[in-house]
């Protein structure tokens, strides 16, 4: 008679969606690269987290730092606090960036992925890029008169620098102000940083 036994299963075999297991390595990546920074995590614990290899994270990306880069593109192009209408945009600006900064509010995940690995001049360039092709971009676009592209710039670093201030910080003059005063002086400040030269 024969013994031996057949290994056992748990249920049917799951087919290989190569959309889906891309996606998982991206999620996991953004998820890794926005708690640990750029350095504080390798291509093993972002495969682990996602129930892949390391192997199948370097054949769906090529290597960590194209993974990065991707993952940086995917964060930075929704739309969080940049308003699609130019004529009200340093108000919706100021509102939207109190609200989001609010201590109650959602974690915005782009800008941690930011401050925590910006330390790495590989990875701050990576971001440099994606800032201007995302939000850059979008609010230049936006803008008329000359030098959109520095203005918009100017006007994203007043952003970044009030959500560290407020959000990661938490500055006791900024989480304690009335968010009614805060946004009206922040709509004065995008006002200032968006018009064209001489206006």
């Amino acid at each position: 008679m024969n013994d031996q036994r057949r290994p056992e299963t748990t249920g049917p075999k799951r087919q290989r969606n190569a959309a889906a297991t891309r996606n998982a390595i991206l999620d996991s990546a953004i998820r890794a690269f926005t708690r640990h920074g750029y350095d504080g995590v390798g291509v093993r614990e972002i495969a682990r987290d996602a129930g892949v290899t390391a192997m199948l994270v370097n054949r769906y990306f090529g290597s960590k730092e194209k993974l990065f880069a991707e993952a940086v593109d995917a964060s930075f192009a929704p739309a969080t606090v940049i308003s699609e209408d130019s004529a009200s945009l340093a108000a919706t600006l100021a509102r939207r960036l109190v609200e989001r900064t609010d201590p109650d509010a959602e974690t915005l995940d782009p800008f941690l992925l930011l401050l925590r690995s910006a330390p790495n001049p590989r990875a701050a360039e990576i971001m440099r890029a994606g800032t201007e092709r995302h939000a850059g971009h979008r609010l230049a676009e936006l803008l008329d008169g000359p030098d959109p592209e520095r203005r918009a710039a100017l006007a994203n670093s007043l952003i970044a620098g009030f959500w560290l201030m407020r959000a990661v910080i938490q500055s006791t003059a900024l989480t304690e102000t009335d968010p009614a005063d805060l946004t009206a002086r922040l709509e004065r400040a995008f006002d200032a940083l968006l018009s064209p030269p001489g206006t």
